[in-house]
């Protein structure tokens, strides 16, 4: 659109909702979210605004949850591009109720988000996405013997790891579009959003988690911003994290970021992400713990 407004992708983490040891109650995600909720809003009386979240902790609470019943009931488990929708209205609508707090409900949608997968992606056969609550190394370890899940070291503590397949394209993209052109700020691609399979030898949903920064970045791509802004617990990208050498980086290129070996679990995605949406674009993406833009 010709004298438009810029376009902000900003994506929050799903521990911006629910920070490690926290209960996993509805009031301290609504209590989690004020003070993001109102940075959101003052960044959205400057500029076109689509929001996307993380839903590692949640997810993974709604997986315990169905799991619980079908121990119980000898139902099966509820495959997880389900439990990736579920967490999406649920921390969609949070989010959603939020920022109508500060700009009005007639100003903010919130959009249910495919993303479409390559069936053969090789993650399918190397989990590496932590999802769900911390937990100590002899509780993963039992759940591993008990549910199969495959399980992983990540931070200070345990987590199930599931599949996380490169996303190739967010299939409402074309419709965020149209809801940013008609002046809404719009919440989306919640958890990465809901892994498909689009063809004609495989349609359907897939049981995996994809990366929620690599689907912003390629949402970002899609719609043509003019920046993209990842949102994590920390300043921001530090060489060198946990060691006695550590420093924050203000300002970095792709091939320096690049050639520096990041977690796989943490930062890692989140600077892949980055540096995929400067080389499509030729534009600016932050990683931080403040959404106030510069």
């Amino acid at each position: 659109m010709t004298g438009a407004r810029p376009l902000m992708v900003a994506a929050i983490g799903g521990n911006a909702l629910l920070r490690r040891g926290q209960q996993p109650t509805i009031a301290v995600q609504r209590d989690n979210l004020r003070r993001a909720g109102a940075e959101l809003a003052a960044m959205a009386e400057r500029c076109r605004l689509v929001v996307t979240h993380g839903n590692g902790p949640q997810v993974g609470l709604l997986a315990r949850q169905a799991e619980a019943v079908a121990d119980g009931g000898g139902e099966p488990a509820v495959p997880f591009d389900v439990l990736t929708a579920e967490s999406e209205g649920l921390i969609g609508y949070l989010l959603g109720e939020e920022l109508s707090r500060h700009l009005g409900a007639d100003r903010v949608v919130v959009v249910l988000t495919r993303v479409t997968v390559d069936p053969a992606d090789p993650a399918f056969a190397a989990p590496t996405k932590p999802v769900g609550t911390t937990l100590t190394e002899a509780a993963a370890r039992r759940a591993a013997a008990d549910r199969g899940w495959s399980v992983a070291a990540d931070g200070d503590g345990w987590r199930r790891v599931v599949a996380s397949p490169e996303p190739l394209a967010v299939v409402e993209a074309g419709a965020i579009g149209v809801l940013l052109d008609a002046g809404l700020v719009v919440v989306c691609a919640g958890g990465g959003g809901i892994p498909v399979v689009v063809g004609r030898e495989a349609e359907g949903p897939v049981d995996a988690v994809v990366d929620k920064d690599l689907t912003s970045s390629l949402l970002a791509v899609q719609l043509g911003a003019d920046e993209l802004v990842i949102l994590t617990d920390v300043d921001g990208v530090f060489r060198d994290w946990g060691t006695p050498r550590s420093a924050l980086l203000g300002e970095a290129t792709v091939a320096e970021l690049r050639r520096t070996r990041w977690s796989i679990g943490s930062m890692a995605p989140k600077v892949e992400a980055a540096c995929r949406f400067v080389e499509a674009t030729g534009r600016p993406a932050r990683i931080g713990s403040t959404v106030v833009h510069r």
